[in-house]
């Protein structure tokens, strides 16, 4: 099995600029279409992958939907609030006899952050539609989560890039 370092290198893998973790962009689509956010490409698709030492992908919140897909590695927590308030969590893995799924959907406008809770690191690929475009992400800041409930507060704050 390989170790964090090895699939860093071997995937060409660098930090992420704002969400944590590590990515590449492997794939963008040539074709275009018209959607509320303007013109983008139809598909794009990255590598993420969380470690030990860059554990958290931080609460964000993107415009179009992205589909997960687990690859390797440890089991990677999602914290999703949808923009009806109602909060959701579900764990990205292949550990199928304990609750958790190798593919995740998140809708686009939905808040969301990730853990890797245990182990060296957890790698899987997002595939975003249409594609994705930094404009489209939004950082939460504490000003964006102060609507919710103080018991979901108390649980999301950790994940506020501006808190760690």
């Amino acid at each position: 099995m390989m170790n964090k370092q090895a699939i860093i290198h071997s995937l060409g893998l660098e930090p992420h600029p704002s969400e944590g973790g590590y990515f590449k962009r492997i794939y963008t689509s040539e074709i275009e279409i018209a959607c509320a956010a303007g013109t983008r490409k139809i598909l794009s698709s990255i590598y993420y992958l969380l470690t030990d030492d860059s554990p958290v992908g931080y609460l964000h919140r993107n415009k179009s939907d992205i589909v997960h897909y687990f690859h390797s590695g440890s089991a990677i927590t999602y914290y999703i609030i949808h923009p009806d308030g109602q909060f959701e969590t579900q764990v990205l893995g292949n550990d199928l006899s304990k609750g958790q799924t190798p593919q995740l959907t998140v809708k686009g406008g939905c808040w969301k952050a990730s853990e890797l809770t245990e182990g060296e690191y957890g790698l899987l690929s997002e595939a975003v539609s249409p594609g994705f475009e930094y404009e489209d992400m939004v950082l939460a800041n504490i000003n964006d989560i102060q609507r919710y409930p103080p018991k979901l507060l108390r649980l999301i704050k950790q994940y506020l890039k501006e808190a760690n």
